[in-house]
């Protein structure tokens, strides 16, 4: 699959499918691979647009300062080199944020919205609960892999599917594929710090969706309510049970409700 230059960045993406096109944005430290086949296999009908923010995944190395808005641009760069108008577009946690500054910077280049497992920033927003940044730093801090992975899976998986068999395998599978340098993580995690578009959300026309898991640890679900009230007309959905990784943990689910969501709008438009 290819890398194309936006802007002086190297951007790994892949275009797969037919249909409108689909841009689907990661959160922190994560890539393309982290969907998992069980989601996007279920968005059948788009051309899905995926690829590995900067310096993360098959992206080329990045290095200094990012803010949220550094990564919508790269998106949007991204649009325009494949020559797409518009798309419908997904994020989620950190690319959820992304996905935020895209419909605010250019809302004519977004066909619908959905946002998920994520936040606005504000004086509203819940943040990560200080136990959890404990335990996540502690392990990072250790130096040990295998226990960085067992903390990170303990706060992003929801403990009932946690429980499943396979399910810590296929994590720590695709967790230990082109591992985001700690340098990244630490870009990407200050220009989560420093996002808030709590007092523009109003200003979205979008059709928008909201998807949230109830037993989110890294997020909690009162930010999902809290960004569905600021933008006008969203629809929220919350996933009982599912913890950071819904879309892992539902994939039928979270791919119908994303499917759906584009096709009821497209529909309307018409």
């Amino acid at each position: 699959m290819p890398n194309i230059d936006i802007a002086g960045n190297d951007l790994y993406y892949e275009r797969r499918g037919t249909g409108e096109p689909m841009l689907l944005i990661q959160g922190l430290g994560g890539n393309s691979l982290h969907w998992g086949e069980g989601f996007l296999s279920g968005l059948e009908g788009f051309e899905l647009i995926l690829f590995d923010n900067r310096g993360a995944g098959r992206s080329g190395a990045h290095e200094g300062e990012l803010t949220i808005v550094d990564l919508a641009q790269d998106a949007l760069g991204l649009l325009d080199a494949l020559e797409i108008g518009a798309a419908h577009v997904v994020g989620i946690s950190m690319g959820g944020m992304v996905a935020q500054e895209i419909v605010l910077a250019a809302p004519d280049r977004v066909l619908t919205l959905t946002l998920g497992c994520t936040f606005p920033g504000g004086p509203e927003a819940k943040m990560t609960d200080m136990e959890v940044v404990g335990m996540l730093a502690e392990a990072v801090l250790s130096g040990d892999d295998e226990r960085t992975l067992r903390v990170g899976y303990e706060v992003m998986i929801a403990a009932e599917y946690g429980e499943q068999e396979g399910a810590y395998e296929l994590y720590s599978e695709l967790a230990n594929q082109y591992r985001a340098p700690i340098t990244v993580l630490m870009a990407q995690l200050a220009a989560i710090m420093g996002h808030d578009t709590s007092d523009r959300l109003g200003e979205i026309t979008t059709p928008a969706l909201v998807i949230h898991g109830t037993a989110d640890r890294l997020m909690e679900a009162e930010n999902g309510e809290l960004i569905a009230r600021l933008i006008p007309d969203a629809r929220l959905e919350l996933l009982e049970g599912s913890g950071h990784m819904f879309f892992w943990e539902q994939p039928e689910r979270s791919a119908e409700l994303v499917r759906e969501h584009a096709a009821s709008a497209g529909a309307a438009s018409q």
